[in-house]
């Protein structure tokens, strides 16, 4: 995104044709080649002056008769990693003798009010030189220039310069420091550049670990922001192996190939999701798998394990992002010289997993990976290039015709989301789940990367780990801290030892605040919203268990319209992991207890269940919209014990291929929504994939049939969709459509995921509501863009 030059002062020109100006370009301008770009542009119109980095962005001045046409090309031609949001122009006295343009050393002691990119993928011009046999590069595994490489997960502080970083440590060699200093250079002040001679080394060779994972072999590959653990994914043992070792469970493997055409012999890919797995931040992207045979010009389909992603419909899939993974598959394709190769169907899958045993969380340290990997990794590759911040793989899809982040990590932390006005600088700890950490700053929000459950000692050191690197690097010390109002969660508890003052946010205010926030929907300007926060648990107010929830958010306040009828939940959170209780509790709420020994005691206590219950013990009601998808999935024989939350729909949405409605299915009563009728007809549906087409189909219409009235009611023409739930693709498309055709925006989640992982930006934004009143929108908080 790029915006219009800010001129200030009344002194538009300086004389005649030669006029100087001091020039503050804001957004994400270091480390994407920017200063080059301004040298470039200095030495093409003519003009004199100097540019460097500080903590405020690119700063510049810039003198002579060609200042317009400087100004229009410093915008339009920005380098591609570039994101330019303000540029703020004051006239200054001209200097009559100054010489040339210079790339000054950064100033680091100003306040930063900048940022740092997120890596990118190797750009087309490094691909080349690194499969040119001619080229001092030739397979060099840490190539990289201004436009693509490592940034974030090496970036100790700003502003963004070699020092500052991991290659701190590897002086440039003459042939390096040559291209550095040359203007004319792709790699003219690239700070990660390297070559063989000068950068990091890698502890194996490509052959080794193409011939390791060949025989079947666990390899932990060391890339951006963490290892991988790497295996064949046409190796039904190797990845059983992976599966068993890692504690997988059931949970799904991501797949990388080499390209997009490789690619399309396993899913089906249009041109938007294409485009996603292609840019420059390379994300795990989920594409149906394909189910029929593929078309002779795709080429013979590989045979992947059939334990890659066990009965889901959708495979996540990613490209080749850093040279050493394009040299694998450049090895296994016998090292053909040019990229030519590179655009064609190749046989190799590999499967692609985060090297963090037990739910910990990644490991990046070359003895962190050898102790922590043991006996789970055959093989460990390794370099000595440090990963200073961990960050998962992204995980994407396309959902109502957009791109929908499922989970926030490499390629776009810390690219900030920006709000609908600055709001003062807060720190939010997320829930308990998909932890996430949110920081304000004017008006951005830094969502943190993906840091896990905080169920384990690492990932809570990993927390912290987050929270203190990302205040740094972005110069922000907080005023106040938010967090979930549930008293027991590890980030509660961290919460009250920052002794910041602390700001309680419902988890399903914060849900939809979330969504409010990137939609840059305001509250003083705007008035109030309804939301849907639909989602598998939730502290309510009075500690009730909640999670299918019609909300009036109205500021840094929020108010209950409605709710999902409650089904007890017998045993408490188990029964997120065994749907047949769940369907248990349906039976009883339909008058069938009877049927529950009959049909689930092949599963688990059946009658000590039932009487559980029945008697109102270790069974509390929750309006969970999970828990009615875990009882539809265990009417239907959906997994009725999964191996993770979540499996089982999952699982459900793969079946359904045209949703149906059953009419009638439903009851609304005093603003509350009762599923049972939908769940009794399920009793009767012919198969699973019946019973899931009609489940998602009715359970779309009933939420529209609830939701409308009080939309009308209120007068409003837009509703903000969040919660776990909205990752179904099948209800967030229907919803998204209904509301359409009602005349109501819908508005999805898109750059914050809509589970637990966007918990920490609504929290941000709702204490900045609450802390700052209606006075924010006067208040001058921060540096406020132009």
């Amino acid at each position: 995104m790029t915006s219009g030059v800010v001129e200030r002062g009344a002194d538009q020109a300086a004389g005649p044709t030669v006029r100087r100006l001091r020039i503050r370009v804001r957004g994400r301008v270091q480390g994407v080649g920017f200063r080059p770009h301004a040298h470039a542009l200095a030495g093409r119109f003519g003009v004199t002056g100097w540019v460097l980095n500080d903590g405020g962005g690119v700063l510049l001045e810039i003198q002579g008769a060609a200042i317009a046409a400087f100004l229009d090309a410093l915008t339009a031609e920005a380098p591609p990693l570039a994101r330019i949001d303000a540029v703020e122009a004051v006239p200054c006295p001209v200097r009559p003798d100054e010489e040339g343009f210079a790339i000054r050393r950064s100033e680091a002691g100003s306040a930063v009010t900048t940022g740092v990119a997120p890596d990118a993928a190797v750009c087309p011009a490094c691909l080349s030189e690194l499969f040119d046999p001619a080229d001092r590069r030739y397979r060099y595994p840490f190539l990289n220039c201004t436009h693509c490489g490592p940034r974030f997960t090496i970036t100790r502080r700003l502003p963004y310069d070699r020092p500052q970083t991991a290659m701190a440590g590897f002086p440039l060699c003459p042939a390096c420091a040559a291209e550095y200093a040359d203007p004319a250079d792709r790699r003219f002040h690239a700070q990660p550049t390297a070559c063989p001679e000068c950068g990091p080394r890698l502890s194996h060779p490509p052959e080794a670990i193409l011939a390791a994972l060949a025989a079947g072999r666990i390899v932990a590959i060391k890339g951006l922001g963490g290892f991988h653990l790497v295996c064949d994914a046409t190796n039904a043992g190797a990845v059983e192996r992976l599966r068993r070792v890692k504690q997988r469970n059931g949970k799904p493997f991501a797949l990388m190939v080499a390209n997009a055409a490789s690619a399309a012999r396993l899913v089906h890919l249009d041109a938007g999701e294409r485009a996603l797995l292609e840019g420059a931040a390379r994300p795990i992207t989920l594409l149906r798998r394909r189910d029929d045979a593929p078309a002779p010009s795709l080429g013979i389909a590989p045979d992947i394990a059939p334990g890659i992603a066990p009965d889901l419909a959708w495979l996540g899939v990613m490209l080749p992002y850093t040279p050493i993974h394009w040299l694998l598959f450049h090895e296994a394709a016998g090292r053909p010289a040019g990229t030519g190769w590179a655009r064609e169907p190749q046989p190799l899958v590999l499967v692609m997993t985060s090297a963090n045993p037990g739910g910990e969380p990644l490991a990046i340290g070359n003895e962190e990976a050898r102790a922590r990997l043991a006996g789970i990794a055959d093989l460990i590759v390794d370099h000595d290039r440090d990963i200073v911040v961990r960050a998962d793989d992204s995980v994407v899809r396309r959902l109502a015709g957009a791109p929908t982040l499922l989970r926030r990590g490499r390629g776009h932390v810390p690219e900030p989301i920006r709000l609908a006005r600055a709001v003062p600088p807060l720190l939010a700890v997320g829930g308990h789940l998909k932890n996430t950490v949110c920081v304000t700053r004017g008006d951005e929000a830094f969502l943190s990367q993906h840091i896990g459950d905080l169920d384990n000692p690492a990932t809570l050191d990993f927390l912290e780990e987050t929270v203190a690197h990302l205040l740094h690097v972005l110069g922000v010390e907080p005023v106040a801290v938010a967090h979930d109002r549930h008293p027991d969660f590890h980030s509660t508890r961290f919460a009250g030892r920052t002794g910041l003052p602390a700001v309680a946010v419902q988890h399903h205010h914060a849900h939809v605040a979330a969504v409010l926030a990137e939609h840059r929907v305001d509250p003083w300007d705007e008035g109030p919203a309804i939301g849907l926060a639909l989602d598998g648990f939730g502290l309510g107010p009075g500690g009730e268990s909640w999670g299918g929830e019609m909300l009036l958010v109205e500021g840094a306040s929020c108010r209950r319209l409605g709710h999902l009828a409650p089904l007890a939940q017998p045993g408490g959170d188990v029964a997120a992991r065994q749907p047949w209780r769940m369907a248990a509790a349906a039976l009883v709420r339909m008058g069938r207890a009877g049927e529950i020994v009959p049909r689930f005691a092949a599963h688990g206590p059946a009658d000590g269940v039932r009487r559980m219950i029945e008697g109102g013990i270790n069974a509390p009601p929750t309006s969970s919209c999970g828990r009615w998808f875990d009882a539809a999935c265990g009417i239907l024989g959906v997994r009725p014990v999964a191996g993770f939350e979540g499996e089982a729909p999952m699982i459900l949405e793969s079946l359904v291929r045209r949703p149906r409605v059953a009419e009638g299915a439903w009851r609304v009563t005093d603003g509350v929504l009762d599923l049972t009728p939908l769940l009794e007809r399920l009793l009767d549906a012919a198969g699973a994939a019946e019973g899931a087409e009609l489940f998602h189909g009715t359970l779309t219409a009933a939420l529209l049939d609830w939701s409308l009235p009080a939309l009308r009611e209120h007068g409003l023409r837009r509703i903000a969709l969040s919660g776990g739930c909205l990752m179904n693709g099948v209800l967030a498309e229907g919803l998204a459509a209904g509301f359409a055709a009602a005349g109501i925006e819908a508005l999805l989640p898109r750059q914050a995921p809509a589970n637990d992982g966007g918990l920490s930006l609504g929290q941000a934004w709702v204490a900045a509501m609450e802390i700052g009143g209606t006075e924010i929108g006067a208040a001058e908080i921060g540096a406020v863009r132009e």
